[in-house]
């Protein structure tokens, strides 16, 4: 296959696999360069991603590594010339340091979020726009287009996040995190943090008083004339959201915890980081490798059909990849109670994994850490090398973020 061929391809994303992320990475990493920095912005529709990776979903899972990205940009072009593409792979490792360091701000959607559905059975008209929003039937065309694209493809090019959440909070006057829900839950790259605070971005909240407005002669640039909307059908203004909140002051980073080499181990391997291979794990004694059986939920509504199908595949590889590696069967478990069952059956004393970010992950985790302490299994959360070099730059903006990266580079031998 040629790389127009690769590139131009419906089938948007890659398979939800390691290897057909690895094919992507190398197929892309040529324009990597000033060709994205130049050509990024542009949504040239479903149809052509010629001009972006379309890796976020495989990133997402682990499935393909943040540092994998960076290096292939670096060795092939460079700091300097491959600038844009390595910011934008690390805008969300900057969103996830930020909630990570904060996580009331997810408890604070949740409840929100909460309150905004039930205010859907109590308002007919906030219902109507809801459903015709959702559904694709505003009558204006950009939008209807991306809901359809988003509910059969699972995936919206960055740029089109953007018009379509100011669409939504501004021109349809939508609860944000009704749009927020929407996208989660639907987005194959659905990540709670750069979700959360990239909607509250656009509506003022996340940098207080800094509101994005879609305006018809941006899309109809950066769409390449596909969608023409009339000035008039848009919002003309984008007045920021009341902010009941500030800001949290930034809490401490939880420590990664290193697991003991002579205590016998199970591997749980979870949708957030499935490439075990590099977890540093080989010194252990690793009796089972147990992974989980469905995708978690992303909220009270039920996950999309693109998001639950990449999601259960990419766990089905990662696990096969992770028992060939230990050479283990690796078994599904559906609940924290198939997990115990499977440790207390190989003799198992820890349950090894990787500590999942703040959001349906951790939320999860809480509960598993309880469970296990009950039946006297250690729960060892480790912590990716990149995210405990990066996280605790994000207590800012992305300015200062964006300044450490060459510093945490050389930390983690990136070149």
């Amino acid at each position: 296959m040629s790389q127009t061929e690769l590139f131009a391809s419906p089938s948007v994303p890659p398979t939800p696999d390691r290897q057909a992320g690895l094919e992507r990475l190398k197929a892309f990493t040529p324009l990597m360069g000033r060709r994205y920095a130049a050509q990024r912005n542009f949504d040239f529709g479903a149809e052509d991603r010629t001009n972006i990776s379309v890796l976020s979903a495989h990133v997402r899972h682990r499935l393909v590594l943040e540092s994998e990205l960076a290096q292939a940009a670096l060795s092939a072009h460079g700091l300097q010339a491959a600038e844009k593409f390595i910011q934008e792979v690390c805008w969300r490792t900057y969103w996830k340091g930020w909630l990570e360091l904060r996580p009331s701000r997810w408890s604070e959607y949740r409840s929100e979020l909460s309150q905004a559905l039930s205010a859907l059975g109590e308002d007919d008209a906030l219902r109507r726009r809801y459903d015709a929003a959702q559904e694709g039937r505003t009558g204006l065309e950009c939008f209807d287009a991306w809901v359809g694209e988003l509910r059969t493809t699972g995936y919206l090019h960055n740029h089109a996040r953007m018009w379509f959440a100011s669409i939504w909070i501004y021109t349809l006057d939508l609860p944000w995190v009704l749009g927020a829900d929407l996208f989660l839950r639907h987005l194959i790259d659905g990540d709670p943090a750069s979700n959360t605070l990239g909607w509250r971005w656009v509506g003022g909240l996340q940098t207080v008083g800094k509101t994005y407005l879609a305006r018809a002669s941006n899309i109809e640039k950066y769409t390449g004339g596909r969608f023409t909307p009339e000035a008039g059908a848009l919002a003309q203004d984008a007045p920021p959201l009341d902010a009941a909140l500030e800001h949290p002051a930034p809490q401490t980073l939880a420590a990664g915890q290193a697991p003991d080499p002579d205590a016998p181990a199970l591997i749980w391997l979870h949708e957030e980081d499935l490439h075990p291979e590099s977890w540093a794990v080989d010194e252990l004694d690793v009796r089972a490798v147990a992974y989980q059986a469905q995708p978690l939920a992303r909220g009270d509504l039920a996950l999309g059909e693109c998001a639950a199908r990449f999601t259960q595949q990419a766990l089905i590889d990662g696990a096969q990849r992770a028992g060939a590696y230990f050479g283990r069967i690796a078994q599904a478990a559906a609940d924290i109670d198939a997990v115990i069952d499977t440790a207390r059956s190989v003799g198992a004393k820890h349950v090894v994994t990787q500590r999942p970010a703040v959001g349906p992950g951790q939320d999860q985790m809480a509960e598993y850490r309880a469970a296990l302490a009950r039946a006297d299994l250690t729960l060892i959360e480790m912590r990716r090398p990149w995210d405990a070099a990066f996280h605790p730059h994000a207590t800012k903006g992305f300015f200062k973020f964006k300044s450490a990266i060459p510093s945490v580079f050389d930390q983690l031998h990136l070149n």
